[in-house]
């Protein structure tokens, strides 16, 4: 397929037409189970209203039947009573209107408790209908947008990395690399200000009952603490859009984006120390190479801060004429390396980010020693740069 690194547009062409007629055909299949699950979901819903009007109904037949079960005992009670007043026939005729009725009676109740499981389970089976049907709707709007997106944007993504000789997996790495941080920022979201809001909303609901209970001076606690979390929920918030991109970093480059990030952290983490230090001056280098440092030190400053608990954090810069060593050092309670989680998003994140670079990683740490990680990113010649 490739001849002196020269991609084969005509197979490319090929390959990207049958992901879009797969993909078009699984969105059309999703919709088919979308369709059929609404048409079930409307059916089950009358099935619902039917089972419903019966349970209203059976309710007023028990009612009315113990009503009656009332006067055919107090019937019983005058006849048992005056035995000697009432001929057998009456006797026996009391005894087994009663008993029928209290016969009619349970059959009801029976047959009011089945409809009512039926109805329980109707409506438990609704919802996970309701369910499917949401996440499919989901899922044909999302591949909508990848349809879209594969139409427009890549329509005319051969002959652009023709021209440009750039590799084969250069679509896919930019792809990875995007979900990658859209997961990163999905974790800091899902850990950060939603447990937060989702504290926020719980303790809300505790002030007027606290208030109730326990008297002003309780409540105004609760608040004084509600405040507390929803301060703490916008500062998270804050950190993460600084995160996203830091405007600093086009216009000034690495090391004064490093230094303000860096003060900015130590600003929301009170009784840690960061130290920065960068060697032999710094030079501007492309765009997606500051970009890379500052991630790179960013995910190792943040996975010190939430797992090794230090109170000084040393990151260095050392610029050479061909490559930037960058050491991140804490003084934080360790892990051991042999035993550490190969599935640990942060590393693994890490480890393809110094991949796309050529570069090398290497972590050393020990139970209660701090952890120490050492960087070495390969910098682009002067042709490169101008590539």
């Amino acid at each position: 397929m490739l001849e002196n690194n020269q991609i084969d547009i005509a197979s490319l062409d090929v390959i990207f037409n049958r992901m879009l007629e797969t993909i078009t055909s699984s969105k059309d299949d999703v919709f088919i189970i979308s369709e059929q699950s609404r048409r079930n979901f409307e059916e089950m819903q009358q099935e619902l209203e039917v089972v419903r009007h019966e349970i209203k109904i059976i309710i007023d037949e028990s009612d009315n039947l113990e009503k009656l079960l009332q006067l055919s005992r107090q019937r019983l009670v005058i006849v048992s009573k005056s035995f000697n007043n009432h001929s057998e026939e009456q006797i026996r005729a009391a005894y087994e209107n009663t008993s029928n009725l209290q016969l009619k009676v349970s059959l009801c109740r029976e047959r009011e408790k089945q409809l009512r499981d039926k109805r329980d389970d109707l409506e438990r089976r609704l919802r996970a209908l309701y369910d499917t049907i949401e996440r499919a709707d989901h899922i044909v709007n999302q591949v909508n947008v990848v349809i879209n997106f594969l139409t427009t944007d890549l329509k005319n993504v051969g002959a652009a990395l023709e021209q440009a000789k750039i590799k084969q997996d250069f679509g896919i790495r930019i792809i990875a690399a995007q979900e990658e941080e859209r997961k990163r920022l999905s974790r800091e979201i899902h850990d950060g200000p939603a447990q937060m809001m989702a504290n926020v909303l719980m303790r809300s609901n505790l002030i007027d009952r606290t208030f109730r209970e326990k008297g002003a001076d309780a409540a105004l606690k609760e608040i004084h603490d509600l405040k507390i979390s929803v301060r703490n929920a916008l500062s998270e918030v804050r950190r993460i859009i600084y995160d996203l991109r830091p405007m600093a970093l086009d216009d000034l480059g690495i090391d004064p984006t490093l230094k303000k990030y860096l003060s900015t952290i130590m600003e929301y983490n009170p009784g840690v120390e960061i130290q920065f230090l960068s060697y032999n001056n710094e030079r501007r280098i492309p765009s997606d190479y500051e970009v890379a440092v500052f991630r790179l030190v960013q995910e190792s400053v943040n996975n010190a801060l939430k797992h090794g608990k230090p109170n000084l954090i040393i990151v260095k810069l050392e610029w050479l004429c061909d490559e930037i060593n960058v050491v991140v050092k804490d003084n934080g309670v360790g892990f051991d390396t042999e035993s550490a989680r190969e599935g640990s998003f942060g590393i693994i994140g890490m480890k393809e980010r110094i991949d796309l670079l050529k570069g090398s990683l290497k972590i050393s740490s020990s139970i209660g020693k701090g952890t120490t990680i050492l960087m070495k990113i390969p910098l682009p010649t002067k042709d490169e740069e101008i590539r």
